[in-house]
């Protein structure tokens, strides 16, 4: 490996199927600070895909992807403080690479914000809305109420007739989380906060692109295959994120929007 890095080769049964997102929890507190560890996850071993380095300082847990030609150059980088992990992140592709040919996402990932202790996310092995803007009630319940309405478990679209549902639209099922401690949470903070005994499919955010542009946009939030990668789509899409990754149907990039490339759903 090109660099003046060197890695330390951790392996076990109890780091199988680790995600990114919990990387940062079973990182020793007690030694030298970490600033990016290097996580060899399931694209990686089956895929070929480049491994995944983990933010473990400034939004513990969000992820990019390196070609592993380069694994070398960006780490010596990073831990020099010649390369941030900000500028990684504004550098990925629609695929989540780090400078890869895969096209810009139309909505890039905005870097860390000050850091700030969010509270654990429920456990859900579906998908989660997760509301982080608490200026407009009113678009908060029209929302809800487009989402076919809260049950008293507080969970959308759980009580639908399966003969009613609108295979093109399909409708999103996930637990609500209306709290204001998650007020301004950004998509990169998300994927250390789910808890790792479930295997939940994604979270949605409520914020305020939701309740200022049409189509009640969420910001949906990747958990896997580069935790923290956000993808804007209309609120009447995600179902149909949420169904087609947990059938392995699609992957998360496939809803990126690209720059200057219409996105497939509004293909008319």
């Amino acid at each position: 490996m090109d660099g003046d890095v060197r890695l330390r080769l951790v392996e076990g049964p109890a780091w199988n199927s680790l995600h990114g997102g919990n990387v940062p929890a079973v990182v020793p507190g007690d030694g030298p600070a970490q600033q990016v560890a290097v996580l060899a996850d399931i694209p990686v071993v089956y895929g070929g895909d480049g491994p995944l380095l983990i933010d473990l300082a400034g939004a513990p847990g969000r992820g990019v992807r390196v070609p592993s030609a380069r694994l070398g150059e960006v780490l010596t980088a990073v831990t020099s403080g010649a390369l941030t992990f900000d500028q990684l992140v504004r550098d990925m592709d629609v695929f989540g690479m780090y400078q890869g040919h895969g096209g810009r996402p139309a909505f890039p990932a905005p870097t860390a914000p000050p850091h700030r202790v969010f509270p654990a996310l429920p456990a859900t092995d579906t998908a989660l809305l997760v509301r982080t803007c608490f200026d407009d009630e009113d678009g908060w319940r029209a929302l809800l109420t487009d989402l076919n309405g809260v049950n008293e478990e507080g969970w959308v679209g759980a009580d639908l007739d399966p003969d009613e549902i609108d295979v093109e639209n399909y409708p999103l099922t996930a637990r609500v989380v209306d709290d204001r401690a998650f007020e301004d949470l950004q998509p990169g903070q998300v994927p250390a906060l789910v808890p790792p005994e479930e295997h939940t499919t994604l979270v949605a955010l409520a914020d305020a692109r939701t309740f200022a542009e049409a189509g009640s946009p969420l910001t949906v939030v990747d958990l896997y295959d580069t935790p923290g990668q956000p993808a804007v789509l209309p609120c009447d899409k995600v179902g149909s994120l949420a169904c087609n990754l947990e059938i392995a149907n699609m992957d998360f990039h496939e809803f990126v929007a690209q720059k200057d490339v219409e996105p497939w759903w509004e293909v008319s």
